[in-house]
Formats: C-alpha cells, sequence, structure tokens
C-alpha cells in the first residue's frame, strides 16, 4: 500500500490537516524514501525498557501504543531491523545510548526508539541520544513525526516521494534492501 500525505487510508484513525493516519495493530509498517527506510511497528504491550546510559540506567514505561521504530539511514536488510523491532517489542532488551564522542557510533547500521511520538532528524548523532521521542535518519526522512494512537499512528511532514507499506513477513527474510 502506499501512503498518500493528503490524508489517511480506508478505515484509518481520523487525522488532521497536514497528517496522514494508518491503521495498525500487530503488523509492521515499512517507510522508504531513497536508500533509507524504517520499520515501525507498536509496543503491543504495557512493560518497562531500560535505556543503558554511559553514566546511568534509567527505565521507561512503555504503553501498548507506543512505538517501536527501526531507522536504518543508508539502507540494509530489512530482516536484520525486523529483528531489532522483535527483540525490542517481545523481549524487550535493554537500549544503550553510546557517548557522543564514540567511536562506534559511525559503525551502527540501525538505530532504535521507543516512544509514543518519535521525530526523525538526520543531525543526530547515531546511538547517543537517550531520550527516545528523537530518532536518527537519513536527510531523506528527516523532519517525519510518528505518533502511535488507539487503532494505528498518524504521520506528519511525510516528505514526498515516502511510501508507506505493511511488511510481509513470508518476503522480509530475502528483501535485502540496497
Amino acid at each position: 500500500m502506499s501512503k498518500r500525505p493528503e490524508g489517511g487510508i480506508s478505515g484509518s484513525p481520523p487525522a488532521a490537516p497536514g497528517e496522514a493516519a494508518v491503521p495498525l495493530a500487530g503488523e509492521i509498517l515499512i517507510i522508504r524514501r531513497g536508500g533509507s527506510f524504517l520499520l515501525v511497528g507498536k509496543a503491543g504491550s504495557r512493560f518497562t525498557l531500560c535505556i543503558e546510559t554511559p553514566d546511568d540506567e534509567y527505565c521507561l514505561a512503555v504503553d501498548p501504543d507506543d512505538l517501536v521504530v527501526v531507522s536504518m539511514p543508508e539502507g540494509g536488510p530489512i530482516e536484520q531491523a525486523r529483528m531489532m523491532l522483535e527483540l525490542v517489542r517481545q523481549y524487550h532488551i535493554p537500549l544503550v545510548v553510546l557517548p557522543k564522542d564514540h567511536p562506534g557510533s559511525k559503525r551502527l547500521s540501525m538505530v532504535v526508539s521507543v516512544a509514543p511520538e518519535i521525530l526523525l532528524a538526520c543531525d543526530v548523532r547515531r546511538g547517543t541520544h537517550p531520550e527516545q521521542h528523537l530518532l536518527c535518519s537519513s536527510a531523506e526522512l528527516s523532519g517525519l513525526s510518528l505518533a502511535g494512537v488507539p487503532g494505528g499512528i498518524t504521520l506528519k511532514q511525510l516528505p514526498p516521494g515516502a511510501t508507506v507499506e505493511r511488511l510481509n513477513p513470508e518476503k522480509s527474510s530475502t528483501d535485502k534492501q540496497q
């Protein structure tokens, strides 16, 4: 399914002007533009997620309508991103935040965020932002805002040319996004 930025999809939650509504329950959406993509899923249940920073650990209360978003700014295997999403959503693995000058942040091919609303930005150093409302993305998806709502998600500032599709689980293991 392609997503039209000016309105919702049939059966979707209502959206305000400038927003698009997409129905979403347990499935995963893929948002693509250029060579990059995001995988988006609902948390689906209430759980506690630990965030590990260089100096501290804090725990985040996650609600069923909160979003789990995996960003792969340069693309890569969709199956890898799907596994990361499920490790967080189903198994509640802790998220690790690196210090801003950590050399490993340059090698991260994907980053993940869990929050009720998530803003994509291309000027955030990967893996270094402990606040879950902000997630590193490619320039092609920067400025996009995602919010979990009952029955779906809302998209704000969907860039022209971006597509939104449901991930086909049978194809995800062989689909290698370039």
